[in-house]
């Protein structure tokens, strides 16, 4: 059975777009990553329309640690009263907003460039309050999904798969121009080893961070 998910995107930068996904399940959410703060209203207007009250959102799973993905994760927590989850590799990235806490280290300019455009505010860190690993279960929260190690774009990325096969794979794919392995990646090997890993698991739609969800088979037959 298909859980009822809506996909809430927003502009990020650069003529790209970012996405959050609220999954519903009976009178709970859950919503994966959150978007840019300057979008919050934007989104909390989605949440709205599709019922999602304080009280009943659950969780929020962050598929990693970038601002375009966990920008409203202090805010969210504290209007609605929900848990925030994302792996411990990427934590640095939220609580002290280095955006390379959880990537190869850079020259000294790029990462001021990086921590001073796309870490995200003092007002806006936090610390999760839950940390998950790979083949972690979210039916606890509501949510009948495991958890699913994707390192590449960072160490803490993280994927979430529904038992319906719907995977919400964070920056490992994505979809602007067609299905493919997003162009941003802190470790190519690790983002080609993620890939064959999701060989081997039951998925039918693929929800990407950026761009438009599409069928599992489309990226395999690429």
């Amino acid at each position: 059975m298909t859980n009822q998910i809506t996909t809430i995107t927003t502009p990020f930068s650069f003529g790209v777009s970012v996405n959050c996904y609220l999954v519903e399940s009976g009178d709970r959410f859950v919503l994966i990553d959150t978007g840019m703060p300057k979008r919050r209203k934007q989104i909390e207007a989605a949440l709205e329309e599709a019922g999602c009250r304080p009280g009943a959102l659950t969780l929020i799973v962050l598929t990693h640690g970038d601002i375009d993905h966990c920008g409203n994760a202090r805010y969210f927590r504290e209007r609605y009263g929900s848990r925030i989850a994302m792996h411990r590799e990427d934590v640095g990235m939220v609580e002290a907003g280095q955006f390379f806490s959880s990537r190869k280290k850079r020259n000294a300019l790029l990462t001021w460039m990086m921590n001073s455009f796309f870490a995200l505010s003092p007002r806006d860190r936090f610390t999760p309050d839950l940390l998950l690993d790979d083949g972690d279960d979210l039916s606890e929260y509501g949510l009948a999904a495991r958890i699913v190690g994707l390192p590449g774009h960072s160490r803490g990325s993280i994927g979430v798969l529904t038992a319906a096969g719907e995977l919400f794979c964070g920056d490992l794919l994505a979809n602007t121009d067609r299905p493919e392995l997003w162009s941003i990646m802190d470790d190519a090997v690790a983002a080609r080893a993620s890939v064959i890993k999701l060989e081997s698991l039951a998925i039918e739609q693929v929800f990407p961070g950026h761009g438009s969800p599409f069928p599992w088979a489309s990226f395999r037959e690429d």
